[in-house]
Order: C-alpha cells, then structure tokens, then sequence
C-alpha cells in the first residue's frame, strides 16, 4: 500500500499563558475537544488502540519557558489516516479549550523521498514497569522496542506482516543528558530526545516516513515522539 503522511500547520491564540512543561497537555485536549464532537470519533478516542496521529509543541519556541496569552502559535499535527486528517480539517478549525482556541488550518502532504535520519522533538517514551527505562532494562531492550513498537504500527494500520529481518538505523544517538519529564493524567513520565540515522534499505525507509505521521514509541496521541526530519 501506498503510505502518505499528512501534516496540518494549525493556527492557535492564547487565551492564557502556558509554560512549556504542560504545552502536550494542553494541546490534546483540544484535539481531544474536536473529537468528542462526533460519535464515531469519539469511540475512536476512548479506544485503546494506535492512534497513528501526533502533534508538535507550539511554534515559535519562546525562550522563558511560557507561551504568552493574546499571541498566536502553529501546531504541527500529522497522520498517515487521510479520513482523520480531513475530519480535523473539518472540527479542529471550531475548538477551544479555556487556554486556546483554533483559527485556521492548512495540510499539506509529506514527500516521500530518502530520508536520511529522523530525530525527536518531543521526547519519546518507551513504558516499562517499574519506571524510566535506564534504571531497569538495557539499551539493547530499550532499541528492539522502538523497532517493534513500529513494526506493530505499520501491521496494524496496512493489515500486512511486515518481514522483521532488516536493520532500521546505523546510528541511535540520546540528545539529552538526563530523563524529560512529561506530565500526564496526573502523572510524570519520563522520556528522552533521540535521533536515528536511518538505514537505506526499503522497509527502513518505510517505517521512518510512517514515523513522520504517527510519531516513534508511545503515547503519540500525548504529542510524545514527534519528529523532525532530513532527506538524504
């Protein structure tokens, strides 16, 4: 199947300030807002399942750590799912929350051509019991789940087996010195910034593109694991 990533630049004003460590927070919920409009999407949010969407923080970045009310930011939310995109398209332009309210979007598609490495903009989680991943697994473990965790992604959303046997990158480097912490439901998680520089056989290059619209390890939904990316 032929897979396109969708990304949408959403237009936000603040209604009030926001520091930066509840900016995911804060962005979901007015997605989440624009999908309890409907039933059907409704039960699509309550599901637990891939979501295959993510978003970015707010662009600009601000350099004193809060996002200031009366100024205007951009989202970047992307999809591989072009039904899920046009539906924001379509409800995401009428949300607002007590902290944002939405003004316009544009989408646009994604090229497809080589990339040469992908890297994280919003920390990636990977959870395991017990807490951060450092202090209980290795890195071996920590790596075979982030190419698993894509694998099952793209099974799930192509209906296909994808053939594991392949490498996904040649280079996993950590651009952060110590665990990000991410606030959610009530809780911290803690995540990392990675960048991967990517392998050039197909089904890296695959599963790398797909990265771009459903974001690497979990809690995609939550704005974890967007990334940014280079072409080769």
């Amino acid at each position: 199947m032929d897979m396109q990533v969708y990304e949408g630049r959403l237009k936000v004003f603040l209604l009030k300030d926001i520091s930066i460590n509840s900016v995911q927070e804060k962005i979901s919920a007015l997605i989440d807002k624009a999908l309890v409009q409907n039933e059907r999407m409704a039960a699509f949010h309550q599901k637990i399942s891939y979501k295959n969407y993510c978003f970015s923080g707010f662009c600009p970045v601000e350099s004193e750590r809060v996002y200031r009310q009366d100024k205007i930011y951009t989202i970047q939310i992307r999809t591989i799912d072009e039904n899920l995109m046009n539906y924001f398209k379509e409800h995401l332009i009428n949300a607002y929350t007590e902290e944002m309210k939405s003004l316009t979007m544009a989408v646009r598609r994604i090229k497809k051509i080589p990339i040469s490495r992908i890297y994280t903009l919003t920390p990636v989680i990977q959870k395991f019991d017990g807490g951060y991943w450092k202090e209980i697994v290795t890195l071996d473990e920590f790596e075979r789940r982030l190419k698993e965790n894509l694998i099952k992604k793209y099974n799930n959303f192509t209906g296909e087996k994808c053939d594991e046997d392949f490498d996904l990158y040649t280079h996993l480097q950590f651009d952060n010195k110590g665990p990000i912490s991410c606030p959610y439901k009530g809780i911290t998680l803690l995540g990392d910034k990675i960048t991967l520089q990517l392998a050039q056989n197909p089904m890296a290059q695959e599963l790398a593109y797909m990265a771009l619209g459903c974001g690497l390890g979990e809690n995609n939904a939550r704005g974890n694991g967007f990334c940014g990316y280079r072409y080769l």
